[in-house]
């Protein structure tokens, strides 16, 4: 038995081509603020809102692919992208942190001057653009992965033109250049300590892992306590995408149980309490003539 639930509201294709648009646009404006004014921090800035372009071109595609109906190869269709998508978003912002790390490494070896009225300038626009696209993702953030990465490079980008507001009010006040290297050090960290659990959680659903927010001795304890349940075996719940959830059991019953109604109520209540899209029972009696052979 099982079913299919579309947790994710079809404005989010509209969302993500407008996030693309107005981070893709500021990029553009950062880049070239930033080879005028000398700043890595604006440079560092504009990487790593690159990389987010790219990252929300992924989570969009994997968001399209696996609206797509399951087919004779996929059968369960394609949701799983938006778990790749998560992973490959973790990765490209890893890599981000590295070549900043770099580039900071450098310059705080060798200082150099930095025009901070348009530092300061480009990073207040960055604040705006960020914070007005990670509110697009504000809602979708707590029930999809996908939607958290998002989300995260966005409120990430946020803090970091706060950063770099920061780093020019005090080189201006102080002179000291080695301030816009070190504010992108922090920078670095800052987007390290949030890119973890997106790494973490991803690579937690593509090995087959359970959810986060599900536990399998609940649910062995919710299927034991049925009526006419004598044994639960061979119980495995793991995430279909970074918004469904599968279950499979093999249920030893008492033989007057009836199969159609238990099913369906099962159905019901495993979606209901557990947030299981699609839940497979195989009801067994218990002979001793034929045993299971599958017992984990």
């Amino acid at each position: 038995m099982g079913g299919h639930h579309d947790h994710q509201p079809s404005t989010y294709g509209r969302i993500f081509a407008l996030g693309i648009a107005l981070n893709l646009g500021f990029v553009v404006a950062e880049w070239v603020a930033g080879m005028m004014a000398g700043s890595l921090a604006l440079l560092a800035d504009a990487g790593h809102n690159l990389s987010d372009v790219l990252g929300l071109v992924l989570a969009w595609t994997a968001y399209a692919l696996g609206r797509r109906k399951p087919c004779g190869i996929f059968t369960y269709g394609l949701g799983r992208t938006s778990i790749l998508a998560a992973l490959f978003n973790a990765l490209l912002l890893i890599a981000a942190i590295g070549a900043l790390g770099w580039e900071a490494v450098k310059r705080l070896a060798e200082p150099t001057p930095v025009a901070t009225g348009t530092v300061m300038a480009v990073a207040g626009l960055g604040i705006a653009v960020n914070t007005a696209t990670a509110l697009l993702f504000l809602k979708g953030r707590k029930t999809d992965l996908n939607l958290r990465g998002a989300f995260l490079h966005m409120a990430m980008d946020a803090l970091v033109s706060v950063g770099v507001v920061v780093a020019g009010f005090l080189v201006a006040r102080t002179g000291w250049n080695w301030l816009d290297p070190a504010v992108s050090l922090a920078i670095g960290v800052l987007i390290l300590a949030g890119t973890w659990s997106l790494l973490r959680d991803a690579l937690r659903l593509i090995l087959d892992g359970v959810p986060y927010g599900l536990e399998v001795s609940a649910l062995r304890t919710f299927l034991e306590a049925q009526p006419g349940v004598r044994e639960v075996h061979d119980l495995h719940v793991w995430a279909l995408s970074t918004t469904e959830n599968a279950l499979s059991a093999h249920l030893v019953v008492e033989p007057t149980l009836v199969p159609d109604p238990f099913l369906a109520r099962m159905t019901r209540e495993l979606h209901d309490r557990f947030d299981i899209d699609h839940a497979t029972l195989q009801l067994e009696h218990g002979d001793p003539e034929h045993p299971c052979t599958v017992k984990h």
